[in-house]
């Protein structure tokens, strides 16, 4: 998590969105950098609506406008798959080395989901609160010209990105069976991705 005091916005980094890039970018230019525990880098909406919220608004009297990225929801999984097949996690219950793309999303899918398919949710970490917390500004992971155009317009300076822990080789392919299942048993992904309006 970044947040930029002067420019009035919070970076909410969603894991595998690329998030990693615009932090090395802009970081020089925070006024608060969360980078450990993980459970507060990658705070939800919902967690940053509990502690973080309430000390800008009533601590510092300020209201922070906040900003996610959202990756298009197989891609997210493959890209999740392919960062836990990384040799050092093998052994680990975490290690997808070896299970199959088709055999991770259906783990992901189950109701006691095992230690390597239990990565969360782009939905619930993006879901708007109650009190009407939300993402001000999502972008698409994909969509670079919109965020990275609205980056520029709101630091007023043009900004390189450059792309940081990118898994290498090629995208795992996912069986049309699985597709299907995965398309209706997470629906609500879709439906968040597909609401997300893009620069072109």
């Amino acid at each position: 998590m970044l947040v930029f005091w002067k420019e009035k916005l919070v970076l909410l980094s969603v894991p595998k969105t690329g998030t990693t890039a615009i932090e090395a970018a802009l970081a020089h230019k925070a006024s608060m950098i969360v980078s450990d525990p993980p459970e507060l880098k990658h705070a939800p909406v919902y967690r940053y609506n509990r502690f973080f919220r309430p000390m800008f608004e009533k601590a510092c009297k300020a209201e922070m406008e906040t900003f996610a990225m959202m990756r298009e929801p197989i891609s997210w999984l493959g890209s999740w798959y392919k960062y836990r097949q990384r040799p050092f996690l093998d052994g680990s219950p975490n290690s997808t080395a070896q299970v199959s793309f088709d055999e991770f999303v259906l783990a992901y899918m189950r109701g006691d989901t095992p230690p390597f398919a239990n990565v969360g949710s782009q939905a619930r970490f993006l879901e708007p609160r109650p009190n009407g917390t939300k993402i001000n500004y999502l972008f698409r992971y994909e969509d670079v010209d919109g965020w990275r155009g609205f980056l520029q317009d709101r630091f007023a300076q043009e900004i390189t990105f450059d792309r940081l822990n990118v898994s290498s080789g090629p995208a795992p392919e996912l069986s049309q069976k699985t597709e299907q299942r995965f398309r209706r048993k997470m629906a609500e992904e879709f439906e968040l991705w597909d609401s997300i309006q893009t620069s072109s």
